[in-house]
């Protein structure tokens, strides 16, 4: 990824959602000629030169300070994602000559594996950073049946099933997220922080530029340079046999495995949702050719 590109984009694109009004400026009357704030509104509001925020935000943070990145960070009111995200891209757009690298397979440990097992009532996973899922319970694979289908397009090269791929390619995952447009933004933001980290991982870029191609909608979203990180909330799914399901999410970095995050649902007990999973259990768990059948039945062609 070009991440001096990209923190250039950044940089514009938050500071045209910023109005005068929101950051305390006076304003005149008249017309403005640019969405939100102008160049030399933000580098009043930062404490820099108009020439040196005009340096940065043409992607050039050879020796930025971290001073600096907190008057920008205060200025364009960003989130801890969002702030994160700026520090990456400031540090990885100083670098030089960098080489696009195949990253080392990751795998999930065999004491990490046993304890997604051992949650039998909780479906959970293990992703990485490009949304790869490493390894599941049968839960897990019971919930999100559609995405572990070998046969569907939520697979990628390597063979660990995708969350980006299955949401934009698989035609199935408007009818499983029932609010795909939100399930669809939260998975290119992510996405997004995932390049600020890791600019050079061909394996992510090679994603990127798969989705980019092949979906318009995930292109528009790519541009908006939002971020964010999957840590709590609410998740809503329409499953093919359970029915609908509404379930609190954590998400929780494995810090023993940098780059991997377990991810579980729960539902309220005595909820429709809890019902439902536990529905979900005993399907799975006594009918797994029937779960095998699902997978070939319900196939739809991709968009």
């Amino acid at each position: 990824m070009d991440t001096r590109k990209a923190l250039r984009e950044f940089l514009a694109t938050r500071r045209a959602r910023i109005t005068p009004q929101q950051a305390g400026l006076p304003t005149y009357g008249g017309h403005r000629r640019v969405k939100g704030l102008r160049r030399e509104e933000l580098a009043l509001l930062a404490g820099v030169s108009v020439e040196y925020y005009t340096r940065l935000e043409r992607g050039n943070a050879h020796g930025v300070s971290d001073s600096v990145l907190e008057a920008l960070v205060r200025a364009l009111q960003l989130d801890e994602a969002e702030r994160a995200h700026l520090y990456d891209l400031a540090r990885t757009s100083d670098a030089t000559a960098r080489i696009r690298r195949r990253p080392p397979q990751q795998r999930v440990r065999p004491g990490v594996q046993r304890l997604l097992d051992a949650m039998t009532g909780v479906p959970a996973f293990v992703q990485n950073g490009r949304l790869d899922v490493l390894a599941a319970n049968s839960l897990a694979r019971a919930l999100y049946a559609d995405l572990f289908d070998d046969a569907g397009p939520g697979r990628g090269t390597g063979g660990a099933p995708n969350h980006a791929r299955f949401t934009f390619l698989d035609s199935r995952a408007a009818d499983f997220y029932p609010d795909w447009n939100r399930a669809a933004a939260d998975g290119v933001a992510l996405l997004r922080a995932e390049v600020g980290r890791s600019p050079d991982d061909r394996e992510l870029t090679e994603l990127i530029g798969e989705l980019t191609t092949r979906s318009e909608r995930f292109s528009a979203l790519w541009a908006t340079h939002n971020v964010r990180w999957h840590t709590t909330g609410t998740k809503h799914f329409h499953h093919p046999v359970a029915g609908d399901l509404s379930l609190a999410y954590e998400g929780l970095e494995l810090t023993a495995d940098p780059g991997q995050t377990l991810i579980t649902f729960t539902a309220e007990a005595g909820s429709p949702s809890q019902q439902a999973l536990t529905f979900l259990a005993s399907w799975a768990t006594a009918s797994p050719e029937q779960a095998t059948a699902h997978d070939r039945t319900s196939e739809k062609p991709t968009t």
